[in-house]
């Protein structure tokens, strides 16, 4: 695990994970990827721990995917752990960003979501796109009162982020404004569509996601990964898991169909011209 990207401390029962690229807003990079799954093994490999805390350092908890800083690392190899497919490096076109957004985003995020520990998200500042995708494979979603939440892909001409949960985490149509619109939306407004358990105020989220962390550590630890498997086996059957395999697919066709009729894959955006958007 790099020390640098995450860091990992155990706190008694719980174990806290914490993005640590404060001056990129954490954007995730592959590096960070790999590294939260080392530590999110590490966990899940230790009998003390119960809980699991994902938190990011600094003023926001994840500006989403890696689109521009100097540690994007795109074009490297990592060790496949999500899917058993070939390597992105050596392949052109759609094969190339299939292959790697297969493994690194949708195949990490399921992959984290079937960790048979309760797994919170402690969420301050900014939580955009892929840093949405962190927030929701967390079983339940503290945030502070000052963050804030957007997914503005479509104005890349891309229907969401690969980890496709919006109509189950925030229903139908509160999807479809979050989507149509890009604009940002409170922590106010996401507790109000049930994406989130508890705002509390930004000097206390530390404080209030570990006392939810130790409660709910006081329960046996088999019973908890039962349970955590029950409910997410009936939000699979509520169509969360096929739904998600679909709009996969037409998130790649629109990554396609940038690629031929604009600059790239990505419309042309940038992460100052997404971020910019949003705050609209």
């Amino acid at each position: 695990m790099s020390e640098e990207v995450v860091r990992y401390e155990r706190r008694g029962p719980v174990a806290v994970v914490t993005m640590n690229r404060p001056e990129y807003r954490n954007a995730q990079n592959s590096a960070m990827t790999y590294a939260l799954d080392d530590a999110f093994a590490r966990a899940v490999d230790d009998g003390e721990v119960k809980v699991i805390v994902l938190a990011g350092a600094g003023k926001h908890f994840s500006a989403g995917h890696d689109i521009g800083t100097p540690g994007r690392d795109v074009d490297q190899s990592f060790d496949r752990r999500a899917v058993l497919w070939w390597d992105h490096t050596d392949r052109e076109g759609g094969d190339q960003r299939l292959a790697r957004e297969s493994e690194v985003y949708l195949g990490m995020c399921r992959r984290w979501r079937e960790i048979p520990k309760p797994m919170l998200a402690s969420v301050q500042g900014a939580c955009i796109a892929g840093g949405l995708m962190l927030a929701w494979v967390c079983d339940l979603i503290v945030a502070s009162d000052d963050a804030f939440f957007a997914d503005p892909v479509v104005r890349m001409g891309i229907p969401g982020v690969e980890y496709f949960a919006h109509p189950w985490v925030l229903g139908p149509r509160a999807a479809k404004e979050v989507l149509f619109t890009g604009e940002r939306f409170s922590a106010q407004q996401a507790k109000e569509w049930g994406m989130l358990s508890r705002v509390v105020p930004r000097a206390s989220l530390e404080a209030e996601t570990f006392a939810l962390a130790e409660r709910i550590a006081e329960m046996p630890s088999f019973g908890l990964a039962l349970t955590k498997k029950a409910v997410n086996q009936a939000e699979d059957l509520m169509g969360l898991r096929s739904g998600m395999d679909s709009v996969f697919g037409l998130h790649h066709f629109a990554h396609a169909h940038n690629a031929e009729t604009s600059t790239d894959s990505l419309a042309g955006q940038s992460a100052r011209s997404m971020r910019d958007a949003a705050g609209r």
